[in-house]
Formats: C-alpha cells, structure tokens, sequence
C-alpha cells in the first residue's frame, strides 16, 4: 500500500457509497477493527489490552491463520468480539481475476464455519460432562456476512458480486497506519485520536508488523477515546 488517506476522503466515500465507510449513530459509538489476524505476534496481547478496557471489536481475520491458529481464533469468538472475513490468502482484489477473488473469499468462509462447528462441538461435549445437557450458549454460532478487502482494493465487479451474495463491504473512517514502518508509534496514536468521530470505523492490524506501532498507540488510543466519551461497540 503506497498512498493512503489516514481520514478517508469524503469523495471516495460518496462515489463508493454502496460500502460501508462509517456507521453513524446518536450514541458516540465508535467501531474498532483489526485486521490480519490471528496471528501469535499480536492477537493474544490485543485481546489482553482489550479484555483489560472492556472493548469489543471486530477482526477480519484471513482464513490461512484461522486454519493455522485455532485457538486464537476461538479466544478471539469466546472474548466477544465479532469477526469477519478477509479473504484465505489476503488477496488484492485489482490483481485478481472475479473468479478467483470469490473463490478465495468463500474458502475463508469455509475455514471460519469449521473452525466454529468445532468449537459447537468442543462446547457440547464440555456442557454434557459438566452438566448432563448439550446446550451451548457462549459463542454466537453464526458465519460472518462481513467482508473487508485487503489494502481495500476491490473491484467495483467483485463488490457488486458479494452484496449480491449478502456480504456487506466494510471499509473504513480512519486508517492508524500501523503497518507502515516509516511511521512512529506516536503518530499512529495521532492518526487515531485526531480523527476519530462519531461513527468511525477504525483499523488497526493484529500483526507482527504492525506490533510495535499498536503496542504503544492502542491502549493510548482506547484510554483517550474513552475520556472523550466515546463507546467501542462490534459491527453487526
């Protein structure tokens, strides 16, 4: 990703108004993503940072790390956050044939479902030794119908094909630029809590680059946002 708006140009958001850049809201919610994951690097300590703040947030998690880290994906479900789909192999959807993109997003479909019948069955069997009765009622067992596109290139084309099969495109309101090595943590920090506003939907990466920009700006970013009286709810 070579150039990027931090603040994502209103411009773009109208000609592209058929994804969904913001949600906005009377409730000064705002909507905190991560991106990439799971991964070992950094998952586990952003769920720490997150379980300590009391923030639910939404991961579009690639479907080769689902496959790859079953257990952080699990936590990730068990701490109650929302997930979402970004394709098997993060894919850049203007290099990629229709066919192709499509295919690899329905294989990440297909690895998160299984992932989750898993953890259905791993439940029912824990409830019935505990407690005699099969009745799992900690985890929303449900596919995604989230998509987020990597580097958030996709195809006027593909886009119209997923809305058709019921995604919804999930973009973004504020980029943290975490994944840029040229960038500080602190001016990370600053991208996020300069313009974050009522129904921003912000990004952050789950991920071994991006780790040393989050583990300054993200616990920073939570603490000020929150002193502004902002809510971090998932996106649904």
């Amino acid at each position: 990703m070579d150039f990027y708006w931090i603040k994502t140009n209103k411009l773009i958001k109208r000609l592209f108004s058929n994804q969904v850049w913001d949600l906005p809201n009377t409730e000064k919610k705002i909507y905190l993503t991560f991106d990439d994951g799971p991964t070992p690097e950094a998952t586990e300590w952003v769920l720490s940072v997150l379980k300590k703040h009391d923030v639910k947030a939404t991961f579009f998690c690639i479907g080769d790390n689902v496959r790859k880290y079953p257990e952080l994906f699990h936590k990730v479900l068990s701490e109650g956050h929302a997930i979402g789909n970004h394709t098997y192999n993060h894919l850049q959807g203007w290099k990629t044939t229709n066919k192709l993109y499509l295919e690899n997003i329905r294989l990440c479909e297909e690895e998160i479902s299984r992932k989750i019948d898993d953890i259905k069955l791993y439940e029912e069997k824990e409830k019935k030794e505990k407690s005699g009765n099969g009745n799992p009622n900690g985890i929303p067992h449900k596919i995604t119908g989230l998509f987020r596109p990597p580097y958030g290139k996709i195809k006027p084309s593909q886009s119209a094909l997923l809305r058709k099969k019921g995604y919804k495109i999930i973009m973004w309101d504020v980029l943290s630029a975490d994944f840029d090595q040229k960038v500080s943590p602190e001016s990370c920090l600053q991208n996020v809590v300069k313009n974050t506003a009522q129904g921003s939907i912000i990004v952050f990466h789950d991920s071994k680059k991006a780790f040393r920009n989050i583990e300054y700006a993200l616990p920073k970013a939570i603490e000020i946002l929150k002193g502004k009286g902002f809510q971090f709810a998932t996106i649904d």
